[in-house]
């Protein structure tokens, strides 16, 4: 299949629980490489200490602040990253802004190992949370967006690993064995590019991504 690019939209990374926006060095420079402009900020607090709603605000902030008002971009948000993401796009307008939205190893369903805090952001992230279950009710809505869970079945801060699974959109599994390699891997980084490069619906996406 013929694949016609477009114009690329900026991307903006956004980092998970205790991380900052260090934690995409590689993946940063190996998209500017390849031609695209990309953004990350650092979430403050980054360890919980806030929910994820707070922190949703300050992506919200970094955009109104960053870009034109009639700029799309591209989000992909890692771990905690991909939620608070999420609570931008579902909740603060985000659906308006962006294009292609990918959440790498994010717990949308929850993860056991929230329960080692009571971290307010910890305690959002817990499975059936009040905060994932309001989340989740409308996750139609990403429905309208270019929107991509990639994960690993490996995954041990993901627990169970399954909870990165969506019912809307598409979904790529990466078969590394931990958790931060989501973001190194040679194939997950070329898994990113090719979301990011695709033109909606007119490109197939394997649901594998093999080595």
């Amino acid at each position: 299949m013929n694949i016609e690019n477009q114009q690329s939209n900026p991307v903006l990374l956004i980092h998970g629980i205790d991380d900052t926006e260090a934690v995409f060095h590689q993946m940063r420079n190996y998209l500017i490489q390849r031609g695209l402009s990309v953004h990350a900020l650092n979430l403050v607090p980054n360890n919980g200490d806030v929910g994820l709603d707070e922190l949703a605000k300050q992506v919200s902030d970094y955009v109104t602040a960053t870009f034109a008002s009639e700029q799309r971009l591209d989000l992909v948000g890692f771990s905690m990253g991909g939620i608070v993401s999420r609570y931008y796009v579902q909740r603060l307008g985000g659906i308006n802004r962006v294009q292609r939205f990918i959440t790498i190893s994010s717990p949308h369903h929850g993860t056991v190992v929230a329960y080692a805090s009571r971290r307010p952001g910890c305690v959002q992230m817990r499975p059936d949370s009040i905060f994932l279950k309001d989340l989740n009710s409308d996750a139609v809505i990403l429905g309208q967006l270019d929107f991509t869970s990639i994960w690993t079945p490996y995954d041990l801060m993901i627990v169970p690993a399954n909870s990165s699974q969506m019912s809307v959109g598409s979904q790529v599994i990466v078969p590394v064995p931990l958790h931060p390699w989501m973001l190194t891997d040679s194939r997950s980084l070329a898994v990113v590019k090719i979301l990011l490069e695709r033109i909606k619906i007119k490109l197939p996406l394997l649901e594998k991504a093999s080595s």
